[in-house]
């Protein structure tokens, strides 16, 4: 059981996508999505690395034609222009095409205009996989501070995963201990009455 932490730079509800009753990281962070496996656990903290915006373990690693069809997901597709800033900000953006390629959807990872952006596009896809998180904790806006005892999961770029049994083991004890799981918040990024711009683009690395 491996443990992965990284610094979340734009929490708006992208990546991860924590709605619809799982945690989904299926853009951005193309390392860990490609090492982890299921059992492992990954947390994205806060800028300068004080807070904990989320938390999940990783229940399932399905490529992306798999993640786009499956029924559980369906309600993952974007849709830019709908009211609900939770179908905005869908993160099963990529349809496969027959001849193995994909198609980028509309979405927070296109172009303002909705075209493909093809930097995003390979960024994303050379990570291979989605990461499916359950269970998991997600604060975002009202990401507590990290414990004392977690200050090893701290780090400035890309990720972490080189850590210790025992902080391991520290950890996973810290997640047994919280008396609620699931959506605690909503994204930092999103307005209050949650119809402001909403999703932006993810920018992490």
């Amino acid at each position: 059981m491996r443990l992965f932490s990284y610094i979340l730079r734009y929490d708006d509800g992208f990546a991860p996508n924590p709605f619809h009753g799982r945690c989904t990281l299926a853009c951005c962070k193309p390392v860990i999505r490609r090492v982890a496996q299921p059992g492992d656990w990954v947390v994205g903290l806060t800028s300068g690395g004080v807070g904990v915006v989320y938390a999940m373990q990783v229940s399932e690693k399905p490529p992306f034609a798999q993640y786009w069809s499956d029924p559980r997901f369906a309600r993952k597709h974007p849709d830019r222009e709908c009211a609900d800033p939770k179908r905005r900000c869908g993160d099963n953006i990529y349809r496969p095409l027959r001849d193995g390629e994909f198609e980028q959807r509309p979405s927070p990872h296109s172009n303002d205009d909705g075209t493909p952006n093809e930097k995003a596009m390979a960024h994303d896809l050379g990570g291979k996989f989605v990461l499916v998180g359950k269970p998991f904790v997600y604060f975002g806006a009202h990401a507590p501070p990290l414990p004392p005892d977690l200050e090893f999961l701290k780090v400035r770029r890309g990720h972490r995963s080189r850590f210790s049994e025992e902080q391991v083991e520290r950890f996973v004890a810290w997640f047994g201990r919280l008396r609620a799981r699931g959506m605690r918040g909503k994204p930092a990024l999103w307005s209050v009455t949650d119809r402001g711009r909403g999703c932006g683009r993810c920018g992490s690395s």
